[in-house]
């Protein structure tokens, strides 16, 4: 149970944070002020705000809960975001440094048009709604698992309601300079407090921890294989996660907004390739200590599962401890850090969303507002997905798949088109705006078709089955394709059908 100062703790600390980001912030005169920070942003500042805003809650109670079903192969994906951020460093920041660009998509509007421009826009607006509301819910969890300790039982929508307003309003006050600063404070409070946490295990199991993890076989880190089956349908072989998973990381900092953004704030080419970068050693230190604590709470707890222990979920083993286990003020400043570290990445989603509405799908109508209005309107489109957030994020309760694992593949909709059309801008001269567009929407339609109905049988063979709970005979043994293959399906779909059309053209 929770005591008195552990609520005093949270209260406090995420009332100092709200008021350190705005006074860090400062006031905003511009629309760059609010969404660029007026590119006065230091390279490592950056990089934090990185880390932060791509791990936020998912990272910290999600991958816990894979650990804690599986074994330590999650960390392999780690190889592959290292490998994809140091394409796009070389490739891609270049590009967007040659400009003065506020957006990813406005790249695309240079060497293509607006049509596309626009198209990418709302593809990334659709895409951050549905998987940054897997992060709104993922907040929730640990909130509502504080309340039941307190004897309330509040429902995920109320919860979600409430984060959604607090984090709508100081998006609303601070912009983006406020975002990234309270990045870098955040950053640190749940990296410490899962390290106090790890402590805590390890001095409550003993050395016994190692054997029982080795025997169980949750000790493994890389995951050898050469069967194609194997690559293709799990994600966690280690070709599926560093090739898959470093295009994956292409898209998500080459091609989305969310991350762009922050590259785009950078003094210099130089401080976004170390921003970019640093960020990847980063996330594999996050990775690495939040598998471990998932694995020594397996453990700790023998191994039960999610039911056994009176949860609904497996994200919600972490949080259990945290508010059981944790001496008190300990665990109220962990909690703290988890939920500030979320709602300070949900403000960046709103920040980038706001910036993605005005600069790309008003375009030619924004660039005639005076600082102002434009500043007004920034304001105004930030309340606005708020509220939209909040509906989205009800929708994912029922889930039962570990949150983390959620938000990577519904991402993986869309990253392949957004990727292959910015591939298709760099390698193909003499593809068109109509031929990108259609090998655009072409890689979404295919990657719709293959998420939800490509699966094999135990034998192999590929099948197309939108529904295989009605189907008696294909039942036993079917295997989807891993969700670190989406991205690189998606991209290769549509630089093929765009080649292909602007085969037409000189």
């Amino acid at each position: 149970m929770l005591q008195p100062f552990d609520y005093i703790v949270i209260v406090t600390y995420l009332v100092g944070v709200v008021l350190f980001g705005i006074r860090t912030a400062g006031k905003q005169r511009s629309v760059k002020d609010y969404f660029l920070g007026s590119k006065e942003m230091p390279w490592w500042a950056i990089s934090f705000s990185i880390v932060a805003t791509e791990t936020s809650t998912l990272t910290v109670i999600g991958i816990p809960a894979v650990a804690y079903g599986g074994a330590l192969t999650f960390f392999q994906l780690t190889l592959g975001y290292l490998a994809g951020r140091i394409v796009v460093a070389i490739w891609f920041l270049p590009r967007y440094a040659a400009g003065d660009m506020q957006t990813a998509y406005a790249l695309l509007g240079e060497r293509f048009g607006g049509r596309l421009q626009r198209l990418s826009s709302a593809t990334f607006l659709v895409t951050r709604l549905l998987a940054d509301g897997v992060r709104l819910f993922a907040t929730a969890i640990p909130i509502r698992i504080i309340a039941l300790s307190a004897g309330l039982d509040i429902g995920y929508p109320a919860i979600i309601l409430g984060i959604g307003v607090l984090t709508a309003l100081y998006t609303y006050v601070g912009g983006f300079k406020a975002v990234v600063w309270m990045d870098v404070v955040q950053m640190s409070v749940y990296v410490v407090g899962a390290l106090f946490t790890l402590f805590l295990l390890w001095s409550e199991i003993g050395t016994g921890a190692a054997p029982a993890l080795a025997e169980a076989g949750k000790l493994q880190v890389f995951a050898f294989s050469t069967s194609l089956a194997d690559i293709l349908t799990s994600p966690y072989t280690l070709v599926t996660a560093v090739i898959g998973g470093g295009i994956f990381s292409m898209a998500s900092h080459g091609t989305d907004q969310l991350i762009v953004q922050r590259l785009l704030s950078c003094r210099s080419l130089g401080d976004a390739r170390k921003a970019l970068i640093g960020s990847a050693f980063f996330v594999m230190i996050q990775f690495a200590i939040f598998l471990a604590v998932g694995a020594l709470l397996w453990v700790y707890y023998g191994g039960q599962d999610a039911a056994a222990l009176g949860l609904t979920r497996a994200d919600e083993i972490f949080p259990k401890f945290i508010v059981e286990q944790l001496p008190t003020g300990l665990a109220g400043l962990v909690l703290a850090g988890i939920l500030a570290a979320a709602m300070s990445t949900l403000s960046s989603s709103l920040n980038a969303l706001a910036s993605s509405s005005l600069n790309d799908l008003l375009g030619a109508k924004a660039a005639t507002l005076d600082e102002a209005t434009g500043l007004k309107w920034s304001r105004l489109l930030t309340l606005g997905w708020a509220l939209v957030f909040v509906f989205f994020a009800t929708l994912f309760e029922d889930q039962q798949n570990p949150v983390v694992e959620l938000g990577l593949s519904i991402a993986s909709f869309t990253y392949g088109s957004l990727l292959g059309a910015f591939l298709l801008g760099l390698l193909v001269r003499r593809v068109r705006e109509a031929d990108a567009i259609v090998g655009f929407l072409a890689g979404i339609v295919a990657m719709v078709a293959i998420i939800f109905g490509l699966w094999t049988t135990a034998d192999g063979a590929w099948v197309f089955l939108f529904n295989p709970s009605d189907s008696v005979k294909l039942s036993e043994g079917l295997t989807a394709l891993a969700w670190p293959w989406y991205t690189a399906v998606g991209a290769s779909i549509t630089m093929a059908v765009g080649s292909l059309l602007s085969v037409r053209h000189r």
